[in-house]
């Protein structure tokens, strides 16, 4: 799919040219879901009526959405790499949560950033300042109608849809590192690393209640998708569960040997709940039982995040310390040769006392990020998968279409070195595609910044020139709000001096005014040429000599006007006279975002690094 019409041409309406750059690719799950609805049938029925997916490239028009294939997971599992998106101004990647509709991708940066991807073409939309500080989590409500962020501040914003903030609240004093909505969306519970949690109205942001326990700092948290549960992992090696409505700690699970770093609730059936920490093992526990029932191994460092698919329910995927992304299969133990096989605690004579069962990856990303892989999220569809790391990059990921086999062999899965003795991946082919990246970057961003481009300031009043212009008046609403563009009612201001003509009485002016008719010339001057022009006054002039009736009731009289060539730096809204000319400097508009962005770059600044 072409980026667009103008680029793809090489040019634009107005005739004048553009640089042609290449087609950007779109990952578009639309045929796929509408093939699926057209032939869906009840679940007792049957699965539906098509032709079963075979490894060859023509059978990629009947590839069917994961949910169409609820016993295999495998077919969901994102094997293949897509795209990489990164800021002119790269930051770590702390957050990365996709909209609730799927149509894009949000970003939270080190840097305080939010920025939106989009969420087929994965091209830079646009960027905010959200917070101060580091974004540290972001989770959406089950309605879909709020986000709510938190930082190293320990300060909570409520954004709506459109990313209008509406309230902040400061919740901790210490940074925090986890947020969950209750299932109703009338609460939401916070983790930080004063070693508490905190259960807060939403509708009011007020504190509730304060969950202690925890020896060490609270990394993580989670609200059970239908139940009044909790979940917290912390620096001192423990799973604890609490009772949102009394406060007590149900109980604690043991069995990490380091810093908890996620803790997940299974989001379809809430039965399990996923742990990882710093023991580069991650865990399943089955809430019925009460007990870990599968250790995932693999990682070869620290376990950082973890997430669970959409659908699946037995698919979850884990991102480490090294930069690798694994994806493990829960019902299949997919146990390496020369190891023995161990069997799940439910098919054991003794559930509670059997050891727990080994699961190994079904597939890994060895080298998937530069830098420890600190948020992954599914797409609602749950076709494609997002990460994002300490290396600055956001990376998007989904599974290999019929009959794609490179993919197995590039880059992210065997490392740089071996694919390119392989010839799946070229060190100059790999910048010339990471350069046009970052250029359509580039100029995303500076297309994007169009429609933030500042409009030009007027200092003066229209027509009555000395005069500054009055402030725009706030409805009330909060920062980043709509604002209205009126000015104040003129009656606030000072009404015009009443126009005085000499030789005239003030009651017949009045009443020629009150009739409608205009007032006859003055007796001087000559004919057609209406009144004279004001004479010329001395510098230093002393309006307090003028005789009366010259001056209306009340109104002040002026300054002394300044002396020829003097300076006027002190006055407002004037500047320094030019030397040698009677002219006054002002100041210019300023320009807008997208001229400075240009300009910068034309000055060899924002270039991408070769």
């Amino acid at each position: 799919m072409d980026r667009d019409y103008q680029n793809h041409y090489g040019g634009n309406y107005d005739g004048g040219y553009r640089r042609q750059t290449g087609k950007r690719a779109v990952t578009d799950c639309s045929s796929s879901m509408v093939l699926w609805m057209r032939n869906r049938q009840p679940r007792y029925k049957g699965s539906p009526r098509v032709e079963q997916e075979r490894p060859s490239p023509s059978y990629i028009a009947d590839m069917m959405p994961p949910i169409a294939k609820p016993h295999n997971p495998a077919d969901a599992i994102p094997a293949k790499h897509l795209h990489s998106s990164l800021n002119k101004a790269r930051h770590a990647i702390n957050v990365v949560r996709w909209t609730p509709e799927g149509r894009r991708l949000l970003t939270g940066s080190f840097s305080g950033e939010f920025t939106l991807w989009n969420g087929t073409a994965f091209n830079f939309e646009t960027i905010m300042q959200a917070h101060d500080v580091a974004i540290r989590t972001a989770t959406y409500s089950h309605n879909e109608d709020w986000l709510i962020s938190a930082c190293n501040d320990g300060v909570i914003k409520y954004w709506q849809p459109n990313f209008n903030n509406v309230k902040a609240i400061q919740a901790h004093h210490d940074p925090i590192r986890g947020m969950a909505f209750s299932p109703n969306d009338s609460k939401f519970v916070t983790a930080s690393d004063d070693a508490s949690l905190k259960i807060f109205d939403f509708a009011g942001g007020v504190e509730e209640s304060v969950l202690t326990g925890h020896n060490w700092d609270a990394k993580s948290v989670d609200w059970h998708p239908s139940k009044g549960l909790l979940v917290s992992g912390s620096k001192d090696h423990q799973v604890k569960l609490w009772d949102p409505r009394t406060g007590r700690c149900l109980t604690t699970l043991h069995g990490h040997k380091n810093t908890l770093t996620k803790t997940l609730f299974e989001p379809r059936r809430g039965q399990l709940l996923a742990t990882c920490g710093r023991d580069q093992i991650a865990r399943i526990f089955d809430l019925r039982m009460m007990r870990d029932i599968a250790l995932l191994r693999g990682h070869e460092k620290e376990v950082s995040t973890l997430t669970w698919h959409p659908f699946h329910t037995c698919l979850l995927s884990t991102g480490g310390n090294d930069g690798s992304i694994f994806h493990y299969l829960l019902n299949e133990p997919n146990t390496p040769p020369n190891t023995s096989i161990s069997i799940p605690p439910y098919d054991s004579a003794d559930p509670k006392n059997a050891p727990a069962q080994t699961v190994h990856p079904a597939h890994r990303l060895q080298h998937a990020h530069d830098a420890p892989v600190w948020s992954l999220d599914w797409h609602p569809l749950g076709h494609i998968l997002a990460s994002g790391s300490n290396d600055r990059v956001t990376r998007f990921w989904t599974r290999a279409r019929p009959g794609e086999t490179d993919c197995f062999n590039d880059r992210w899965h065997i490392g740089e070195a071996a694919a390119e003795m392989q010839g799946t991946w070229g060190r100059r082919a790999g910048k010339r595609s990471m350069r046009e990246e970052e250029e359509l970057e580039i100029e995303d961003e500076a297309d994007g910044l169009v429609d933030q481009t500042m409009p030009s300031k007027q200092s003066a009043l229209p027509g009555l020139p000395g005069l500054a212009a009055p402030s725009k008046v706030d409805d009330g609403t909060s920062v980043g709000g709509s604002q209205k563009n009126g000015y104040p009612p003129t009656s606030n201001l000072l009404p015009p001096p009443p126009i005085a003509i000499p030789g005239m009485d003030a009651a017949k002016f009045a009443e020629l005014l009150a009739g409608g008719q205009l007032p006859p010339p003055p007796p001087f001057g000559m004919p057609g040429q209406g009144l004279p022009p004001p004479p010329v006054l001395p510098p230093n002039f002393d309006f307090s000599k003028l005789p009366p009736g010259m001056l209306p009731p009340g109104f002040p009289p002026p300054p002394p006007l300044p002396m020829a060539g003097a300076n006027t730096g002190g006055l407002p809204g004037m500047g320094a006279a030019e030397s040698g000319g009677g002219s006054i400097r002002r100041r210019g508009p300023l320009p807008s975002q997208q001229e400075s962005l240009k300009e910068e770059q034309r000055r060899g600044k924002y270039r991408p690094v070769r």
